[in-house]
């Protein structure tokens, strides 16, 4: 068979395998809920901003509870508690998200590179790699927030940098068990490039359990973006958000609750969302494993 009949034969798989683990995350209940919720929680988060009652500026009575034209009372400064709810997800998804993201561009790269050339340059990086998780991530971001000062892309690339080396070890990892298959070595002995290799070869049966961690490190990365708004070390005011919104309405929680409890709510559901749909996916490609070595 040729090396054009191999490709072709193989992209349907591919697609056939993707369209599987979908069917498979959706079979399980955590699934079905976890994604269920997730898709709630990512319209509340794209479309809130243009169903918000009032700005999330506009300033009423400081600590009011709810009322017909505050459903969750104001905040501390006055300012309407759903509005700048339904305004403050943006961040506590987008930031995660696109640091996880570079932490998976970087972190898997390296990997890839790793577990594939072997020898000096899989010490080098898997000692990197030990080095970075060594440091505890509250340090990594004091040091780095201390030198560059607070902004989005710093808050970015330092949890891109906290997560980057756990999210390099799967990949090298699933890599090495690649590697050694006899497609890749067919691949090897037709004396195709590394690269080619890497890229076509091995990177499209490292992309599952990539994508399950992925999921796990996204949730991770949700709460630890909230923690650090919190801690006044991420998004700062007046801007909306919700780790901000909790720190800031702490002293009111008795008075107007809704104030920290609607966006810890927020946090929550998103975490859990993501956990459970990860969860599934886990499960999901530890059976697809389990059936393949059946069938060997």
């Amino acid at each position: 068979m040729s090396t054009s009949s191999q490709e072709a034969s193989c992209a349907p798989a591919v697609s056939e395998r993707r369209q599987s683990l979908w069917r498979g995350v959706l079979h399980t209940g955590e699934g079905r809920i976890g994604v269920s919720l997730g898709l709630l929680m990512f319209l509340v988060i794209v479309l809130g901003r243009f169903l918000a009652p009032d700005t999330a500026y506009d300033v009423a009575t400081p600590g009011s509870g709810s009322s017909a034209a505050h459903w969750f009372g104001t905040d501390a400064l006055g300012r309407d508690v759903l509005s700048r709810f339904l305004h403050g997800g943006t961040t506590v998804l987008l930031i995660p998200l696109v640091a996880v993201s570079l932490s998976l561009l970087i972190g898997g790269s390296l990997g890839l590179f790793a577990a594939y050339w072997g020898g000096w340059v899989d010490v080098m990086i898997a000692k990197l790699f030990d080095i970075v998780l060594t440091l505890p991530p509250l340090l990594i971001v004091l040091v780095i927030i201390g030198g560059l000062g607070a902004s989005n892309t710093v808050l970015i690339i330092t949890v891109a940098l906290v997560y980057a080396p756990g999210l390099g070890r799967v990949v090298r990892g699933t890599a090495q068990q690649v590697i050694v298959q006899p497609y890749v070595l067919s691949a090897q002995a037709r004396g195709e490039r590394d690269l080619v290799i890497i890229f076509r070869e091995v990177l499209p049966n490292v992309t599952g359990p990539a994508l399950a961690e992925f999921g796990l490190r996204l949730t991770y990365g949700i709460l630890f973006v909230a923690t650090l708004s919190f801690l006044g070390l991420g998004v700062q005011p007046p801007a909306p958000d919700w780790g901000l919104m909790v720190a800031e309405n702490r002293g009111l929680i008795t008075v107007a609750p809704w104030g920290t409890m609607l966006p810890a709510l927020g946090i929550t559901l998103l975490a859990v969302a993501l956990n459970l749909s990860a969860d599934a996916l886990s499960r999901v490609l530890a059976g697809d494993e389990l059936s393949r070595l059946a069938v060997i």
